[in-house]
């Protein structure tokens, strides 16, 4: 006999997407904006510039030994437990970004950081796995990731904005306290989705928490192969380099160097860092609006393979447009970067969903973000030691190229995808 939590109290997806959805979205506020004003304003807090890209990778190096565990416990802990905690964690995080100035206490914040960042993104995701199935997957993966980048675009935004206006240590202060409004509405909003199986009961359907009825078209299944499953992970991995590696961490000084200290909008002048907000909140904005989309459209298409290598060509082109130095096609290519995120960071995750049976969605997860952090970690560092040798155009051209690569890998799985009959594969 199944008993579940979710049967005691009938669960609306609705009722897990949004608490978990907020609590992501506004723990994220901190860490965007130091990607947005760190280089810029290393004198104020007190670094040296050679030292950014250790600060802005140190988080992601600590998540490479942590996502594997804890995706791999979380198929056994409750999920609320887990997520609320890190959430808490990470408004810790960021009241040290306010309260101290200096290396070693931003150093040990980005260390905390990193740790409270593998409960929110793999307990959240893991959540959204528990309330979803094949055919409505890459919806709610989509719905739920908006959270991200309103919190990524929010963050870049409202960091830059407050850096300009009352400092950097103000302008965390305020990224920190709404941090710590998300952890308090998850605590008292969110409910637990983790199933409870009697030990008779093993098959892997019934670790799902039933749902409200709703047509769904199950995706028809083939074998899967471990080429396709790595595949997967790569295109999140691409993505993760080419964005939070690369794009993320130098387009301050790409703007600075290219635009000038202050740029004339509208007639008056704007800060570099009010400048970078703006144009990375617009990029994570354009890609908070595709992702859903994007997933809806997976959902509908013959195999998501497909759907993933169209996603990944403009932003190669958008890479390329980036290199000319004018504002026009900057903000083009901001665009079509935009696209390609949210697109990539929406599919792989539903893709690993369709590959993986549901008593090892927590593993699978767990290795998909392990992979994203390793690229994302390396990113920074590799960009700014390729910068003084090949300069923005080299290495924004190297993400194009990425992008192309991943795109024409994409394909291949699309048209093997297509010929054997189906979209997603299971063990």
């Amino acid at each position: 006999m199944q008993k579940t939590i979710a049967s005691q109290q009938r669960l609306s997806p609705w009722q897990v997407i949004l608490p978990i959805s907020l609590g992501t979205g506004l723990s994220l506020l901190g860490d965007t904006s130091l990607y947005t004003v760190l280089a810029t304003h290393v004198e104020e807090v007190g670094i040296l510039v050679v030292s950014v890209g250790i600060l802005l990778s140190v988080n992601r190096w600590v998540r490479l030994p942590l996502n594997g565990p804890v995706g791999y416990l979380i198929e056994r802990w409750p999920r609320k437990p887990t997520f609320v905690a890190a959430l808490f964690l990470g408004a810790l995080s960021t009241y040290i970004y306010a309260l101290t100035t200096g290396f070693w206490p931003l150093f040990a914040g980005r260390l905390l950081w990193g740790i409270a960042w593998v409960g929110i993104w793999i307990g959240g995701n893991t959540m959204v796995m528990d309330i979803s199935q094949d055919g409505d997957r890459g919806r709610w993966v989509g719905v739920y990731q908006i959270s991200f980048f309103a919190g990524a675009g929010g963050g870049a935004l409202l960091g830059g904005l407050l850096t300009d206006w009352v400092g950097f240590h103000n302008a965390m202060m305020v990224n920190a306290s709404l941090t710590l409004l998300g952890a308090l509405i998850a605590l008292l909003a969110l409910p637990e989705t983790r199933p409870l199986l009697s030990k008779s009961d093993t098959r892997p359907e019934a670790r799902r928490p039933p749902l409200p009825t709703r047509a769904t078209t199950p995706l028809r299944r083939v074998s899967t192969t471990r080429g396709e499953l790595t595949s997967a992970s790569a295109l999140f991995a691409v993505n993760r380099l080419a964005m939070a590696g690369f794009f993320s961490a130098t387009f301050g000084l790409f703007l600075q160097q290219t635009l000038g200290a202050e740029f004339v909008m509208l007639g008056q002048p704007v800060g570099v860092a009010t400048l970078t907000g703006l144009g990375l909140g617009l990029n994570t904005l354009i890609s908070l609006l595709v992702t859903p989309a994007i997933g809806g459209l997976s959902d509908r298409a013959r195999t998501r393979w497909i759907v993933a290598a169209g996603g990944l060509l403009p932003g190669a082109l958008g890479f390329l447009l980036v290199t000319s130095g004018a504002p026009l096609l900057i903000m083009g290519g901001l665009i079509l970067i935009s696209i390609t995120s949210g697109s990539n960071m929406n599919l792989s995750t539903a893709l690993v969903g369709d590959l993986g049976a549901q008593s090892r969605q927590g593993r699978r997860l767990g290795w998909l973000f392990t992979v994203g952090d390793l690229a994302s970690a390396i990113g920074p560092p590799l960009a700014f030691w390729m910068l003084p040798l090949v300069g923005f155009r080299g290495v924004y051209w190297f993400a194009a190229g990425l992008f192309g690569l991943m795109s024409a890998v994409a394909g291949w799985w699309g048209k093997r995808a297509g010929q054997r009959g189906g979209i997603g594969t299971e063990h």
